[in-house]
């Protein structure tokens, strides 16, 4: 239970952080996030300058439409992925919509200089949504489907198809407004990405120690997850029964496969994982 609170402790810690970097520095100077997010800056602008909607002086509506988009995202985490990753991922959504509604935008940005506001905000948001990633969360959006592809194509990463999306979006920023926009709004999502990986990242990698008498399961692992397997000879002290013990790294976003394959392979393995581990070596990673 403590930790279980501790982990929605942070996730509203790192939801207040990311929208207080992005509402403070980024947004009053006309950037724009990757991600789902900033499709949903996007069409904040069109609906605003285009559209001429009316909305507040200081209000930020991208937070809601941020928050509209990801409800069939919603669906496909609690149906594909896990209840626990759908019920930290909503909750960060929620809070952070709030958060990104109530804290008004300035008027003046509170720092002129575009380049710092960009590394700044960008270390505001990314040490917000590692926070999140560590409590076994996502930022919603994209992070959702790359969990799903990577679970169903393990040649999809959330990474790459994080890649694929902001190149679009950045594009669409260039196109629409213009490329020093579009140059700095990079940057600044580089600064998010890399704050991010040095929170999360090295909480991402587990090991797993399988146990299993079904000579078939290491070659399946490496067959459908790409993963190296170690395994040895060894014995049961009360049953002395010969066993098989495979050792495996994967991330954290690979449980679910290797759980399903140990599943279908041998239901009766007993598995022992081990999380915020470092590697060296030869291992890739997929974000």
């Amino acid at each position: 239970m403590k930790k279980s609170l501790y982990s929605y402790g942070m996730i509203l810690l790192g939801a207040l952080l990311f929208s207080i970097g992005l509402n403070l520095f980024i947004v009053p100077l006309g950037l724009y996030s990757g991600g789902l997010m900033g499709i949903a800056q996007i069409i904040r602008t069109l609906l605003q300058d285009y559209f001429h909607l009316a909305i507040p002086s200081g209000i930020d509506i991208a937070g809601i439409i941020n928050f509209l988009m990801n409800i069939p995202l919603f669906i496909l985490a609690y149906r594909s992925i896990s209840r626990k990753f759908f019920a930290r991922t909503l909750f960060w959504v929620i809070i952070q919509t709030f958060f990104m509604t109530v804290i008004v935008i300035p008027k003046e940005p509170f720092i002129n200089d575009i380049l710092a506001a960009c590394l700044i905000g960008g270390i505001c948001c990314g040490v917000g949504v590692g926070l999140a990633l560590r409590s076994s969360g996502s930022s919603g959006g994209i992070d959702i489907l790359g969990v799903y592809f990577s679970l169903k194509y393990p040649s999809i990463s959330v990474g790459k198809l994080g890649i694929f999306i902001n190149i679009l979006v950045f594009t669409i920023c260039a196109y629409l407004f213009s490329l020093p926009i579009a140059i700095y709004s990079i940057i600044y999502t580089v600064c998010l990405a890399m704050a991010m990986d040095k929170v999360h990242y090295q909480n991402i990698n587990m090991t797993a120690m399988i146990f299993t008498k079904n000579p078939n399961l290491q070659r399946v692992i490496m067959e459908e997850m790409r993963r190296g397997v170690t395994y040895w000879k060894g014995a049961g002290a009360y049953t002395n029964e010969d066993t098989n013990i495979l050792v495996t790294v994967i991330s954290k976003y690979e449980i679910t496969h290797l759980k399903k394959i140990i599943q279908e392979i041998d239901a009766k393995a007993f598995v022992i994982l081990n999380e915020g581990i470092g590697i060296s070596g030869n291992f890739e990673k997929r974000l």
